[in-house]
């Protein structure tokens, strides 16, 4: 009798023992936003000719690689990878760090200088800007989601290791009408000065930081988990003109417990919503999409063949990424 108390008690307990950080309610977003990352290390997005040849390395170095040392000191930046190379100049080659794969490995580089000028034969970043859809605020904790996928670098395809970051205003210009086969996607006009938080997370469910603007939070509502969510009539939120958020009507055709980042297939069949935007656009990605009052999930894809039917990302899902990345902050800060 005992033994079967003690279990009951535990059984009572593990919720308590081990909660989630995210709230009861939470805030959609809807906010078209800025965002910068900036990475760790130079992306290697590319290669150019130097006197005809290539200049990959030995070991070759690859698109997607990140240079983090010159001859054994730090660099962050393309200013750092440049007066680095300077101090240099009288050699033939440098040693190069690099990261693949979470890998650390070394490679050498020639130097050429030609008319007074150092080639390396490596095109790189060192940061990456774009536009996306605030998804959500934690009221509790002032964690936010956001895009419902990763920041990927575009030339070289590869998901951008990131050291930091922040979101920032931004007011939609104009809209690029999607068509079937093309995407369209939202332009806008970048206020990078008024900064709405900072990027601490980039993982394939989205972006996360800590927001600092008040201003963006508005009323939160209780959220569904997938198996909670019904097959038709739902909303999508987000702005096409700019700083206007509003709820668009969408059509809620399959739920896909199996498949995380697309585990809601939906299709758009608000008029106004088709007519000013052929369907999704990029930009769109972290527009919250919300049913009988409930947050359910996040806007993740665009069906390229069909451009009115997208795919979105359970709300759980983003939440528990926030929460993963709120307890490290705790555990950094205690």
């Amino acid at each position: 009798m005992k033994r079967k108390l003690s279990l009951l008690l535990l059984m009572l307990l593990l919720p308590l023992l081990n909660p989630s950080a995210y709230s009861e309610k939470i805030i959609p977003g809807g906010n078209t936003i800025g965002i910068t990352v900036n990475s760790k290390g130079l992306l290697i997005v590319g290669f150019y000719k130097v006197n005809n040849e290539y200049n990959r390395g030995d070991p070759e170095l690859k698109i997607g690689d990140y240079i983090t040392k010159i001859n054994g000191l730090n660099i962050s930046n393309i200013n750092e990878f440049t007066k680095s190379l300077e101090n240099y100049r009288s050699s033939k080659t440098v040693n190069i760090t690099y990261v693949r794969n979470n890998k650390e490995y070394e490679s050498t580089i020639d130097l050429v200088e030609i008319d007074g000028v150092l080639k390396t034969g490596l095109y790189v970043k060192d940061s990456v800007t774009g536009i996306g859809t605030l998804s959500y605020i934690d009221p509790e904790n002032n964690v936010y989601g956001a895009l419902g996928h990763e920041i990927m670098e575009n030339t070289s395809n590869t998901m951008v290791n990131i050291k930091d970051g922040k979101i920032f205003k931004n007011i939609v210009t104009s809209i690029d009408k999607s068509k079937d086969g093309y995407p369209g996607s939202k332009n806008a006009k970048f206020f990078e000065n008024i900064k709405y938080g900072n990027i601490y997370k980039n993982s394939k469910y989205g972006i996360y930081g800590l927001l600092d603007k008040e201003s963006l939070k508005t009323e939160a509502l209780p959220i569904k988990r997938i198996n909670e969510i019904n097959l038709g009539k739902a909303y999508l939120r987000t702005v096409i003109s700019k700083e206007e958020i509003k709820d668009y009507e969408i059509e809620i055709t399959d739920i896909n417990k199996e498949n995380k980042l697309k585990s809601i297939s939906f299709k758009i069949t608000d008029s106004e919503l088709l007519d000013k935007t052929g369907g999704v656009v990029q930009g769109m990605s972290g527009s919250p999409i919300i049913q009988d009052n409930h947050l359910i999930g996040v806007v993740t894809h665009v069906l390229v063949d069909d451009v009115a039917k997208g795919y979105g990302v359970s709300i759980i899902t983003m939440l528990d990424e926030g929460d993963k990345l709120y307890k490290k902050i705790s555990d950094e800060n205690h």
